[in-house]
């Protein structure tokens, strides 16, 4: 029988189990994994920036804010036959989701006229679609689902009580309230945080409480591990230990059973056999392709050759109304 989800746990609770000596702690995240996962299987996504830079946030992590001089060059929205051919790309290396994403703070409606045609035309070529835009209206989000976007990525970024160290322009509020709005209109969620940003484990700990006790687990979870760069106020904080990175991706697995947690920025500084530990503790996601936005990720055929020698494979796609549930009952001894 699955572990049921819980949408109850206090900050003692997840502590604790941050607290769990490593080997009993991924125990516990891989038993929990494989009731509801195939340990050896891992969803494959392709993120794409569709409009790049001059975000008048002041998201400390974020080379994209106006403010900060990253050396970033933006770019306006591109066309749809750009977004479609970098799509097919992306289906043609094994991506079964294609996520597009916007430096906005709140998109215009004009700007949802745009996107609406990009979701159809990327749509169009099989692949599940996922964009992440800034803050919607209701009336927003409901016209991203009638256009066949399948999922909205909003994270939270880090726990409720650290969130004025790192962002000033948005509350918290503002956050939830988006995903309100995007579960109100059929959306899925793709909702995480970053993590390594000078926060403690209590407040890692809180953030993940936070997305464990939202109304409905998030879909996807992005674990995002920071990319110091140059030009924004987090670049020289201390660097998390890989230890705690990999506590923090099975604490996630743990509370959130059912969710797609997903290894998302800082991939291209992980070793291999950090990887290999997430994996372990309950990953089963990654974004794939040389960038994340405007930061690098490991190339395709880095990761296809790391997937080789653990015995992974990616991830097929399922259609919209199966729930991805798929247990593991002939290669019990495959170990992720």
């Amino acid at each position: 029988m699955a572990t049921p989800l819980r949408h109850d746990w206090t900050r003692a609770e997840v502590l604790a189990l941050f607290d769990l000596p490593l080997p009993e702690l991924i125990f516990r995240a891989q038993s929990v994994h494989r009731e509801r996962f195939d340990p050896a299987e891992v969803q494959v996504s392709t993120l794409l920036s569709i409009k790049t830079g001059g975000c008048p946030e002041d998201c400390a992590y974020c080379p994209q804010a106006a403010r900060y001089d990253t050396g970033l060059k933006p770019h306006k929205l591109l066309s749809v036959e750009e977004v479609t051919a970098r799509a097919a790309a992306a289906k043609a290396a094994g991506a079964t989701r294609f996520c597009m994403g916007a430096a906005w703070r709140a998109p215009k409606d004009r700007d949802i006229d745009k996107v609406v045609e990009l979701v159809r035309a990327v749509r169009a070529l099989g692949l599940e679609t996922c964009a992440t835009l800034g803050m919607l209206t209701p009336e927003q989000a409901l016209r991203l689902k009638e256009a066949g976007l399948a999922y909205y990525n909003h994270n939270l970024d880090t726990a409720p009580e650290y969130y004025g160290e790192i962002i000033h322009t948005r509350e918290y509020e503002d956050r939830l309230r988006t995903l309100e709005h995007v579960r109100a209109a059929g959306l899925k969620t793709c909702c995480g945080g970053i993590v390594g940003m000078g926060e403690s484990r209590e407040q890692r700990a809180g953030l993940l409480q936070t997305l464990a006790n939202l109304p409905e687990h998030p879909q996807s979870v992005p674990i995002n591990r920071l990319v110091q760069v140059p030009g924004t106020p987090l670049h020289g904080t201390a660097e998390l230990d890989p230890i705690e990175f990999v506590r923090t991706i099975a604490v996630a697995r743990i509370l959130m059973p059912a969710s797609m947690v997903r290894l998302s920025a800082g991939r291209a500084s992980m070793s291999d056999e950090l990887q290999a530990l997430c994996f372990a503790a309950g990953a089963n996601s990654i974004f794939y392709g040389e960038k994340l936005l405007t930061t690098g990720n490991p190339d395709t055929e880095k990761d296809l050759a790391l997937f080789a020698r653990l015995g992974l494979r990616p991830m097929p796609q399922v259609e919209e109304e199966q729930v991805v549930h798929a247990r593991i009952t002939t290669d019990d001894s495959v170990a992720a």
